[in-house]
């Protein structure tokens, strides 16, 4: 099948915002779709493919259906330029049945090109992350962690959510210098190949009350500050089930935000508020960010760091008349929820001021 690009003749071409990174494969402003076996108009597709970077077929499809399926299903996205991977659930499942390493083979001769490794049910320690990542490498297929758990019951909190990804950095940053050490740094394949698999899933199951997500559904903005004051947001892939959680990322994010847990429905709209557009969920976002939790002192604090920065822990002692102990607990609290920063006084490098988060990635 021929593959359509999107064509530059378009109404009005020269009022449309270009996207960044317009020729796949590209390394942000991914969108990626989840795929339920629906039922796939060809024609339509065709015409929505170029703006679909990924395809993830849903759970345990794989095992449920026959294999021709499965192939014809993954030949079909080949040939609109897609990528397809596995979902975390399948993995879990092979390797809570020691039989990871069989599923790897069988995935690779299906036509899968990603594996999505997850701990929803279980607990991986970093010498099993090693063997699977070895695993996966040692069949040419690329890879993605993903972070976080589908119970809204059993929830990670930020300190471990970072925990997380500190170390599955540390080994994507490991694996990465070997790589390079063993191959051609010049090598379109090998680049692209990182580039996809430095990016970590935050998991979000339905959309509520889960990771990111409060229970209804709105993006509790603590926890993604916490998240890119440690890490561009350019390393994440954000799971957005809801449309107004599309519109919120690309509201703060702007278009080189990358989303997952897209429907193929959405495609469209999603696309055209990457290029500046506005869709009917955009107007329900709102730019509001939380006020901090937890004590008061810690609101307080919050408040005079947003409105004096930047502002040594003196001067807040002076300003307040709070006891040391007490600002220093305030603190540890607002850098907990990624809200302040601490930095070395330029003035004095003994000295600590802080700053307010805010987003530079726009």
């Amino acid at each position: 099948m021929q593959i359509l690009h999107v064509s530059k003749d378009t109404m009005l071409k020269d009022l449309v915002k270009e996207r960044i990174d317009s020729i796949k494969p590209r390394k942000e402003g991914l969108s990626y779709m989840t795929d339920r076996l629906h039922a796939i108009d060809a024609d339509n597709f065709e015409i929505l493919s170029p703006m679909i970077d990924v395809v993830k077929i849903y759970g345990v499809i794989p095992l449920l259906v026959p294999e021709e399926t499965i192939q014809k299903r993954i030949k079909f996205y080949h040939d609109h330029d897609i990528l397809v991977s596995t979902g975390s659930t399948i993995t879990e499942y092979a390797i809570m049945e020691n039989s990871f390493e069989r599923f790897v083979e069988e995935a690779e001769k299906v036509g899968f090109d990603i594996i999505e490794v997850g701990e929803n049910s279980i607990d991986i320690n970093l010498e099993q992350k090693q063997k699977i990542l070895e695993s996966i490498l040692s069949r040419n297929l690329k890879y993605h962690w993903k972070v976080g758990r589908k119970d809204p019951r059993h929830q990670l909190g930020i300190g471990k959510t970072l925990e997380k990804i500190d170390q599955l950095m540390k080994l994507r940053d490991t694996n990465g210098r070997a790589s390079r050490e063993g191959e051609d740094n010049n090598n379109k394949d090998i680049n692209n190949k990182i580039s996809l698999d430095n990016k970590i899933i935050l998991e979000a199951n339905e959309g509520f009350n889960v990771g990111i997500y409060d229970e209804k559904g709105l993006v509790k903005w603590s926890f993604i500050e916490a998240l890119t004051a440690n890490y561009p947001p350019s390393d994440f892939i954000f799971e957005t089930p809801l449309e107004s959680q599309q519109s919120a990322m690309i509201a703060e994010f702007g278009q080189r935000v990358n989303l997952a847990a897209i429907t193929l429905n959405a495609v469209i709209q999603l696309e055209s508020q990457r290029r500046g557009f506005l869709s009917k969920s955009s107007y329900d976002v709102s730019y509001n960010r939380k006020e901090p939790e937890g004590a008061p002192s810690s609101k307080f604090l919050y408040y005079i760091i947003k409105t004096k920065h930047p502002i040594e822990q003196g001067e807040l002692i002076t300003l307040t008349h709070l006891p040391r102990r007490t600002i220093q607990n305030a603190i540890d609290e607002l850098k907990e929820q990624g809200l302040v920063t601490e930095k070395n006084s330029l003035e004095d490098t003994r000295k600590k001021v802080y700053y307010p988060i805010h987003s530079d990635w726009l």
